[in-house]
């Protein structure tokens, strides 16, 4: 079940929010909206959470195991002036997902904005990988962003957000990545169902794919398959891809000005891609 885990203090859900925001009263402005950021503890979900908070949301940030680094991060969104608070959830778990939207509907009312970020898995090829691995990848990855989206939908509103993460993964053949790489496959099909069912309530669903960017899921490949010196080296674009790049196209998907981007997929990757092999 979900552990609703709240800040100091109990959020106001209207009016500004960041003590600065720079976005006030532009398209990009996310004053007075309500933000859930699933593993937006650490990586890139800290990196979209500050950048939403930043922008005027209202951020409530779900982990799973991380009491310090999901309390830390509350913690910086609120010195910003950005309200804040967390919630404990398996979202792989459909009890868990359940509870979590019902303390998100108790607590607050609605939900505007879903960002699916949080993600795991077995780093082994296919022929090494167990049911178990297998069953534990997809249900974060796919089934839990899913469950999440659906039952989150009933607390949305016309123009209302879903952002899903990918890698590129989804459809490049990476070392040891067969588990995350088809939960990722399948969670870019999901955004585009999503899309269209959804589309009717009039909310957005989109998909970010992110480079290789140095967090601490780059630990999770092996040191001889050289990912780490792929996230640190230059791109295209020349330079590495950082957490607030993704973040930043995050944001803007949520803004106004994305309203007719429908179940798309947008990489944010420096041009990387196109070189890899």
């Amino acid at each position: 079940m979900a552990e609703w885990q709240s800040s100091a203090e109990r959020t106001v859900v209207n009016g500004s929010n960041a003590s600065e925001n720079q976005h006030a009263g532009s398209s990009t402005d996310l004053s007075g909206k309500i933000a859930l950021v699933t593993g937006g503890s650490r990586g890139i979900g800290k990196a979209i959470a500050l950048e939403l908070g930043q922008r005027g949301a209202t951020i409530i940030i779900n982990y799973l195991k991380n009491h310090d680094a999901a309390r830390s991060t509350v913690e910086e969104l609120e010195s910003f002036g950005v309200k804040a608070t967390r919630i404990k959830a398996h979202i792989g778990d459909e009890a868990a997902v359940d509870s979590l939207i019902d303390k998100i509907e108790q607590q607050f009312g609605r939900l505007d904005i879903l960002i699916n970020n949080a993600a795991s898995g077995v780093m082994r090829p296919a022929v090494e990988l167990s049911v178990k691995h297998w069953d534990w990848t997809m249900n974060i990855n796919a089934r839990g962003p899913w469950m999440l989206s659906v039952a989150a939908a009933r607390l949305m509103s016309d123009g209302s957000r879903i952002i899903n993460l990918s890698s590129p993964g989804s459809t490049r053949v990476l070392p040891a990545y067969f588990a995350v790489g088809v939960s990722k496959a399948a969670i870019e099909a999901v955004t585009r169902y999503l899309a269209v069912e959804l589309g009717q309530k009039g909310i957005a669903v989109n998909t970010v794919s992110a480079g290789f960017v140095m967090t601490d899921a780059i630990d999770a490949f092996p040191d001889e398959l050289g990912v780490k010196d792929i996230a640190s080296r230059a791109t295209p674009a020349g330079r590495p891809i950082t957490p607030t790049d993704v973040s930043k196209v995050v944001a803007m998907l949520c803004s106004t000005d994305a309203a007719m981007i429908r179940g798309q997929i947008i990489m944010v990757d420096g041009g990387e891609t196109l070189r890899h092999q």
